[in-house]
């Protein structure tokens, strides 16, 4: 009954498959990215890996955006506080059982540090709005309190924030503490609590020091965090980049690929300009799994603005190393690009027929990852929100799309900067790529 019902909706949400041909972005250059000092590069770097902004001194940025698994996890949903090492091989701390997944998927990071990037999480909830404190607009409870440099900046500093991500939870840290009694801006706040913690570590207060920065904010620690994450996965040498730049460096199925991209497959209706992402918000009904936002259910920009027709819109996430950074969706629903790529040609039957096989999930959580998917109300609003039109491609030409996608990849990314530190200034154990012992 499920499937008819979703299936009858077909008809109404089909569009023309007409071909039109799109323009080609511009090259990327150095005057596309923000530019920061080597210090305070090399000082993110550090803080970047240091679980020292975790509640519980357990779980750093790199955890859930580690640079060996394309700047993500590798996982649909992540497990963060209460978990034990990297990617698949994460598994549940026995002494501190997470109570829940994280909600939505860690996004890849490559690009960041572009100037286009101003709106940040698959709700974007963060957005460069110059109608809002110091012109970035944050949650409710999470105004800023000084000026920042970028959205970047100021988003780096709310997944401390989160109990599920590094806070932890009441009772077993005094960030947890302060973050559910909502005490997060001022002295004594959880954001407070986490600067003061970084200052009293004698390298970090000497190296902001080195770049005229007394009395560590939590400003100082998103900024440094920022100018890490643009300067060390930027992506911009990949056959599709130096194609733009006049080099032949792209295969004839790559050319054909890209012909469909702009064209025929009308990919870059949202997969648009240098970075193949429109920077707004889409409905493409995407099957829904994990804890979700409320009751089990995300309905994603909606739940920021409040306007109906923004309910179970996502960001445009930008194809740069798309092959790099499965699984793929808000919610990693596909861990298989091709499968992705598929439910975008007709999403009503990809939401009908979903394989739930196809996320990837780690860890025996007591909470139950299906409750959205088993409630026919809530698949039937997410069907009827999809907004991107059916298209009819041959698999010759899915191949060669897919053989595109590979083009966007730039093998470089995230090995030619600074890596993986030895150590980090607080001393604290780096997460590792397999459970201890």
């Amino acid at each position: 009954m499920l499937k008819q019902a979703l299936g009858a909706l077909c008809v109404g949400l089909m569009g023309s498959a007409a071909a039109f041909a799109g323009p080609l972005p511009a090259p990327v250059s150095d005057e596309d990215f923000h530019n920061s000092p080597a210090q305070l590069i090399g000082l993110g770097r550090d803080l970047f890996f240091d679980p020292v902004l975790s509640g519980n001194h357990n779980i750093a940025c790199a955890t859930c955006h580690h640079p060996t698994l394309g700047t993500s996890d590798a996982m649909s949903l992540s497990l963060g506080e209460g978990g034990i090492g990297l990617g698949e091989l994460r598994s549940i701390d026995a002494a501190n059982k997470p109570k829940t997944r994280i909600p939505r998927n860690a996004p890849a990071l490559f690009n960041l540090g572009a100037k286009e990037f101003t709106v940040m999480f698959h709700d974007g909830r963060t957005a460069k709005d110059r109608h809002a404190m110091f012109g970035i607009r944050m949650p409710e409870g999470r105004t800023l309190e000084r000026p920042m440099p970028s959205a970047l900046a100021a988003q780096n500093i709310l997944p401390i924030l989160s109990p599920a991500e590094m806070a932890g939870d009441a009772g077993e840290n005094e960030v947890a503490d302060a973050v559910a009694a909502e005490r997060i801006l001022g002295p004594g706040g959880a954001w407070d609590i986490l600067a003061r913690r970084v200052d009293a570590i004698p390298e970090y207060r000497q190296r902001f020091g080195d770049l005229d920065v007394t009395g560590i904010h939590i400003n100082d620690i998103g900024t440094a965090l920022a100018a890490f994450i643009g300067s060390e996965f930027r992506a911009d040498q990949s056959p599709f980049d130096k194609y733009l730049r006049g080099e032949n460096t792209m295969t004839d199925v790559q050319l054909e690929g890209m012909d469909l991209f702009y064209g025929k497959a009308r990919c870059s209706t949202c997969h648009s300009g240098s970075f193949q992402t429109d920077h707004d918000f889409h409905a493409i009904g995407l099957p829904q799994l994990g804890p979700g936002k409320e009751d089990y259910a995300d309905t994603g920009h909606g739940m920021v603005t409040g306007v109906a027709d923004d309910m179970y819109r996502f960001r445009t996430p930008s194809l740069r190393n798309v092959t790099e950074t499965a699984p793929y969706g808000h919610n990693g629903a596909y861990s298989n690009l091709d499968d992705i790529v598929l439910h975008h040609l007709d999403a009503v039957n990809g939401l009908a027929k979903y394989d739930r096989s196809k996320a990837r999930l780690s860890g025996d959580i007591e909470a139950y990852d299906w409750t959205a998917m088993d409630n026919f109300d809530e698949l039937m609003r997410i069907a009827e929100a999809i907004e991107i039109s059916d298209v009819a491609l041959e698999q010759a030409e899915i191949d060669k799309i897919m053989a595109f996608l590979g083009a966007l990849t730039d093998p470089t990314a995230g090995k030619r900067g600074l890596g993986v530190p030895a150590s980090v200034p607080s001393g604290l154990e780096l997460d590792i790529l397999a459970p201890p012992s």
